[in-house]
Parts: structure tokens; C-alpha cells; sequence
């Protein structure tokens, strides 16, 4: 078995790496990647990090006032302890339905959405008797919270090739005889309507585009319009002019510097230190020998600078062409036994006219098939989490590792049957990383 299971593992890193790749630059130092001068760069993340403020358009309705106040552990760009709150139930044909939440004593009701933001500008001093907050009403059953993401290395995701992911997904099911198959979504690209693209970011795998993710979050957890999203969830309360952020100078808005921020920074680092004990190294072939490299690919490799990719907007840098990544993980949607019945939400990711765009290769039968579906969680910078899994539930990594069913319980199974020693050996590999 275990002889097996390593043919298949390299098979699989094989598929998923193409041709090799110089390594991608990893660390913590809040320098550039190369994508741009570190002047440029640390501009970029100054935009990252700005606390907004009313008269910016945060809100009416937010959950943080900056990008870092969510991604800032261990320096901006990477994941923190923050968790956010989302929300539905399941009509009569038993499909997910998203919530619809009442605002100003039931005056409006917010539709359309599965998050449930945690503040509000008002009341305020102008609007003292403006009361908007969301509360969840009891007739919303599922409730789930959401941790949020590491950022930091995302650049060279995004350029991951879609085919990649494609033939890592097919690799699984061939070589498992089915029982692991990620799943590939093809999603919207915000600044290309009409264009898809494999979805890789966020739990349930909405964007393909880090440019659609930034405008996606700057409304969503902020309450910021962009020209990507132009249009608040709430006019209520709200002073401020439409959209909220536009272009500068240099041509670029908010969401370009936030994209271009997240595109120049480095990989996360593991621990070299521990890496290098015997202990950890045992775990690490012990990680691949009961299958969990299967669905954590320990490496990929990206499109050759000069790719188009995200519908033609963007075109892959030297920088982040041709490079190898180790982020532990196939960027694909499993279910895992921890699935929590919620379905992405079209109107929130794309915008209102979402349904009104005639998408290529969009299918909403697979958008319904993600119910109790999560992306794969990268494990590069899992030691520096307290919080794991997607719901942040688990908060040791052998809880994390023993809570995976679904597609991956034999894989537990293995990791059960393993002596004391192995298991801990394992999860020293993990602590490395």
C-alpha cells in the first residue's frame, strides 16, 4: 500500500508541477517578489494597511476598516485570527437558499448575500435614529464562520495555469480510483464580464482573479465602492460619493494597488530550522505515504511569463512566470466531511447584474454541487495559525488532521492506524511549515 501510494503521490506532483520551475522567492520581510521596485511595493501595502473611515465610504454596512485589520499575522498579507459570519437555510426543494436579513426595523431587507457584516456607521451623531445593524433572524439555520486567509504568495496562484489545476483534479480520480476528486469551478473574472476562469481563492474557491477578489472584499468587508463593484449594499446612512474609490493620478484605484500588493509579495516561509530535524523529515514522508499530499500538492509550477490569463487583462511577469511553489495544497474543492450546506453567493462576488451576464463555461448545477465543498487549505504558514480548518473549530493540528472525513477518510484512517511516534512525527512536519 504504502509503495503505492508514494507512485501515486509522484504522479500527482508531476501533473501538478509541468515543467520545472526556478523556486518562488519565500518571506517575511515585506520586500517585493520582484514584480516591482520595493519602493513601489511598500507604497502598494501602505494602501493595504490604510485605515478607512466614514468619509472614505466605509460602510454603511463593514466588518473591518482596513485590509490588514483581517491579513496582518504574520506581517501584512497574511492570515489572522479574524472570522467572519455567514448565514442561510434551505428552501422547500432543499436547496441552499441565501438569507434575507431586516435593517432599519424591517424597513429594508438585505438579500442577496450569505455574509452577515458585524458593523455599522449608524446610529450616529447624523443619523441617531437610523438603526441598521444585521442581526440573524432564528429562520436562518445554517450559520458558519469563516477564518480569514493567508494572501501573502498568491501572485504566483494566480498564475497557475487553469489547465494545471485541471489535470491535477483528473490525476486525483484516476489514481485514487475516484475517491479523491477536487472539484474545478469555473467563476467569473469581475473586470472581464463574460470571462471565466478556475477559481482558486477564498473557501469556496469565487475568484480566479485577485484583482475581482480585492474589489470583492473592499465592498464586502469594508463596505468600499470601486468601479468592479459599484453599487452598496445599503444606501442607508450613506454621505459619501459613488463609488467610493477612483483612480489616482497614476491611473489606478485602490483595488489596483491592493491586486498589484498581493501579486509582488513572497511566499510564506517554512521553519528551516525544524524542517531539518530527523523527527520532521520522517513526518514529511510519512505525509506523503498515507495520501495526504494527494489533496495537499506539495508543489506547483506557473504559466511562462508572457501568459494571458483573467479574460486578457493580466499578462504573467518574469517575476512570477515559470516558478515553483510549495503551498501544500491542489486549489481545488473537496468535501471533507466538515461542509457546512453554504452555497457562494452570485449577486455578492459579481455584483447585481451577475445573473444578467452570459458567462463562459459558467455552470450553476456545479455551483450548487460546492454546498459541502471546501478549497483545499494551503498549508504553507499553517504553524503560524492557532485556528484551522475553515471554520477556525479546530485549534490543534492532530484535531484538524482527525476531523477530515468525506473524501479523506481513508486517508485518516491511515493516520489512525500510524504508532504514537509516526503521528507525532507527522505533525512536527506540519509544525515546520
Amino acid at each position: 500500500m504504502g509503495r503505492l501510494l508514494g507512485i501515486a503521490v509522484l504522479s500527482l506532483a508531476l501533473a501538478a508541477a509541468g515543467q520545472q520551475g526556478t523556486e518562488a522567492p519565500t518571506g517575511f520581510d515585506n520586500k517585493s517578489n520582484g514584480l516591482v521596485d520595493d519602493t513601489t511595493h511598500q507604497a502598494d501595502q501602505a494602501r493595504f494597511d490604510d485605515i478607512e473611515t466614514v468619509k472614505d465610504g466605509l460602510g454603511p454596512l463593514y466588518n473591518a476598516q482596513s485590509c490588514r485589520e483581517c491579513h496582518q499575522d504574520p506581517t501584512s498579507g497574511g492570515a489572522s485570527q479574524i472570522t467572519e459570519l455567514r448565514v442561510g437555510h434551505r428552501g422547500p426543494d432543499g436547496r441552499f437558499r441565501n438569507p434575507e436579513i431586516p435593517i432599519a426595523r424591517g424597513a429594508e431587507v438585505i438579500s442577496g448575500r450569505s455574509l452577515v457584516n458585524d458593523r455599522a456607521i449608524c446610529p450616529s451623531e447624523a443619523f441617531p435614529d437610523t438603526e441598521i445593524h444585521e442581526r440573524v433572524p432564528d429562520s436562518e439555520t445554517i450559520r458558519t464562520t469563516r477564518v480569514s486567509l493567508n494572501l501573502l504568495g498568491d501572485g504566483f496562484v494566480e498564475a497557475v495555469a487553469d489547465e494545471t489545476l485541471v489535470n491535477l483534479a483528473r490525476e486525483q480520480c484516476k489514481t485514487t480510483g475516484r475517491r479523491i476528486c477536487g472539484q474545478v469551478l469555473y467563476v467569473p473574472i469581475v473586470e472581464a464580464p463574460g470571462q471565466t476562469g478556475v477559481g482558486r481563492f477564498g473557501w469556496k474557491n469565487q475568484h480566479a482573479s485577485l484583482l475581482s477578489f480585492s474589489g470583492d472584499a473592499y465592498l464586502n468587508e469594508m463596505g468600499i465602492t470601486s468601479r468592479l463593484f459599484p453599487n452598496e449594499v445599503t444606501n442607508r446612512c450613506n454621505t459619501a460619493p459613488e463609488p467610493n474609490n477612483t483612480a489616482g493620478p497614476d491611473g489606478l484605484d485602490d483595488v489596483d494597488h491592493f491586486a498589484r500588493f498581493l501579486r509582488a509579495t513572497k511566499a510564506p516561509a517554512p521553519d528551516k530550522v525544524l524542517a531539518e530535524t530527523p523527527k520532521a523529515k520522517r513526518g514529511s514522508e510519512l505525509f506523503d505515504r498515507i495520501g495526504c499530499a494527494t489533496c495537499h500538492a506539495r508543489a506547483l509550477t506557473t504559466a511562462p511569463a508572457g501568459t494571458k490569463i483573467n479574460g486578457g487583462n493580466f499578462t504573467i511577469p518574469e517575476a512570477l512566470g515559470q516558478k515553483t511553489l510549495h503551498p501544500f495544497s491542489d486549489f481545488l474543492l473537496h468535501d471533507v466531511g466538515t461542509g457546512d450546506g453554504i452555497v457562494m453567493a452570485m449577486e455578492e462576488h459579481y455584483g447585481p447584474n451577475a445573473y444578467k451576464v452570459t458567462w463562459k463555461s459558467f455552470s450553476l448545477k456545479e455551483y450548487r454541487s460546492t454546498t459541502n465543498k471546501v478549497r483545499t487549505a494551503p498549508l504553507w504558514g499553517v504553524r503560524l495559525r492557532t485556528r484551522l480548518m475553515h471554520d477556525g473549530a479546530s485549534v490543534t493540528l492532530r484535531d484538524a488532521i482527525l476531523r477530515h472525513r468525506g473524501e479523506a477518510i481513508r486517508v485518516t484512517q491511515r493516520f489512525q492506524r500510524l504508532s504514537r511516534s509516526e503521528q507525532e512525527a507527522i505533525v512536527e512536519f506540519l509544525q515546520s511549515q
